[in-house]
């Protein structure tokens, strides 16, 4: 008889490790699509606990090279639309550029949406790192295109932000105006002899303003006005006319300023912050709220710090309802203590990937009370939460608990050992996995465990949200298991439609490649 050490049986259901992950553990490598998409909703190119900003970069580009640009372009427009993403899908566009053009233009105008996006695409262009360093015809024309479907205002609005600026981009595709205001507007925007009065309105408040012709503070992006001096008055016109982004960036800096001494303007805010509409339309993050939150100083009133719990309400509402048993396991190991979004010197958020996981987790549990939350590292860490606490009350409690290292079967042993059902188990994790991977199996041990587990509960699903850029996975993907990537609210949309068990068998994917472009 051969040696069981050396040669175990995989338990049934269990499929053998295929691949090792970033921290040695064993793991399931993602096939290129799935790598591609778990890649362009996480990643911010940023360096991360176990990948660096050009690890990222490399191996995207790498992936890219490998599906069929159609899918790339699908890949683009879904991270900009669902994941959010600002420097992916720019990456991703700038790729296509050199791939395909046809899909290039396909994506473009939905994946580059915004000055932001623009500014980003044509600086990975002119960088190289996708083969070329100009832009060539057709992104010449996408850019031109863009420029010329934006009002004067919007463009006006746009000019926030350098490397390259948007006067920088202006003179690199040189686009033709349409109108006398809109040639103004381009001469303004890159230093030359212009017709003041041909000037879109906006910008002739702006002019008015700086040069101190008018005390009216004019309705601009915030940013062009801090050079200036503004007391409390100027602040609290900016405060009236702010954006929804704007306003959740600066309740600290409005109340330094004396702008809630208003009680107008205290409801005006709240109220803009509520507003559903609004909400939406900012394509905000759970978390940026939770970190408004937990950041507004004494200064900021009760009605805007409740106002923030209505939009977190807001912002979560495609989290689902699951019929039956749910167990949501956060992962709160040392690993997620590092920065959400990757680290980069002037723009690290102070959001850790615990927060994520927790907040995930809380979410869940605000809309299924009977939610059994066991967040683990090298083991399960218990933990008392109550379903009638705010969102954001039990997600800081769970991102409080102690770290450790990463075991990711720890919690389906648990509930294998306390014999516990389930009809749906959420992991909320990096997936970094390496305590259990020193044993003799060789399938990865939170496989063997989720074998067992479904045994005793045979329609029992697993989903694991990952939060963090990577190339593998510690259960395989299969009709039973889910594997997604992501921190946007979307991801919820994505459980509740595996829950109800209607996903395609492509899950995650089969959502991306019935995207239509």
């Amino acid at each position: 008889m051969a040696n069981n050490l050396l040669f175990p049986s995989l338990p049934a259901g269990a499929q053998a490790a295929n691949a090792t992950n970033e921290a040695g553990g064993k793991a399931y490598a993602f096939a290129p699509k799935h790598a591609l998409a778990q890649y362009a909703v996480t990643g911010c190119l940023n360096g991360t606990y176990y990948a660096s900003a050009a690890t990222q970069l490399e191996r995207t580009l790498e992936l890219v090279c490998t599906v069929d640009p159609v899918f790339a372009a699908k890949v683009a427009v879904y991270s900009r639309e669902k994941g959010f993403m600002k420097d992916m899908p720019a990456l991703l566009c700038a790729a296509l550029s050199v791939l395909d053009a046809t899909q290039l233009k396909a994506a473009f105008p939905r994946a580059c949406d915004d000055g932001k996006t623009v500014r980003n695409f044509v600086q990975i262009l002119r960088s190289g790192a996708v083969g070329r360093k100009s832009l060539g015809s057709v992104p010449k024309k996408l850019v031109q295109r863009w420029l010329e479907s934006r009002t004067d205002e919007q463009l006006f609005r746009a000019t926030v932000g350098q490397s390259p600026s948007l006067a920088d981009v202006v003179k690199m595709v040189h686009p033709r105006p349409s109108t006398p205001t809109r040639a103004a507007l381009y001469a303004w925007m890159i230093g030359r002899p212009h017709d003041a009065e041909a000037l879109p309105e906006c910008v002739k408040a702006f002019e008015a303003f700086k040069r101190g012709e008018s005390r009216e503070v004019p309705d601009v992006p915030f940013q062009m006005l801090t050079a200036s001096p503004l007391g409390k008055d100027g602040w609290t016109a900016i405060a009236r006319q702010a954006s929804w982004t704007t306003t959740r960036m600066n309740l600290n800096t409005f109340a330094r300023h004396g702008v809630f001494e208003d009680p107008k303007v205290t409801r005006l805010i709240a109220n803009r912050l509520r507003d559903p509409a609004l909400v939406r339309k900012a394509r905000v993050f759970p978390y940026q709220l939770l970190v408004a939150h937990t950041q507004a100083d004494a200064g900021v009133p009760e009605e805007v710090r409740e106002a923030l719990h209505d939009a977190m309400e807001v912002a979560i509402q495609n989290v689902p309802s699951v019929q039956g048993r749910l167990v949501v396991c956060p992962d709160v190991s040392g690993s997620m203590q590092s920065a959400v979004t990757g680290v980069r010197q002037g723009s690290t958020t102070v959001v850790t990937c615990r927060d994520v996981a927790a907040l995930v987790a809380a979410a869940l549990l605000r809309k299924n009370p009977n939610t059994r939350i066991l967040p683990f590292a090298d083991d399960v860490v218990p933990v008392r939460l109550d379903g009638r606490d705010s969102v954001m009350t039990n997600a800081r409690r769970m991102a409080s608990l102690p770290p450790g290292g990463t075991d990711c079967s720890a919690p389906l042993r648990y509930l294998n050992a306390m014999s516990v059902s389930a009809d749906l188990v959420v992991f909320v994790s990096d997936n970094m996995s390496w305590l259990d991977s020193h044993g003799g199996g060789r399938s990865t041990a939170s496989m063997t465990e989720w074998a067992i587990f479904r045994r005793k509960n045979p329609n029992a699903r697993l989903a694991c949200l990952d939060i963090q850029p990577a190339g593998s996975t510690q259960v395989q993907e299969r009709e039973d298991i889910l594997n997604i990537g992501g921190f946007s609210d979307s991801v919820f949309e994505i459980l509740a439609t595996f829950a109800q068990g209607e996903l395609t068998p492509d899950h995650w994917v089969g959502v991306i490649e019935s995207m239509a472009l």
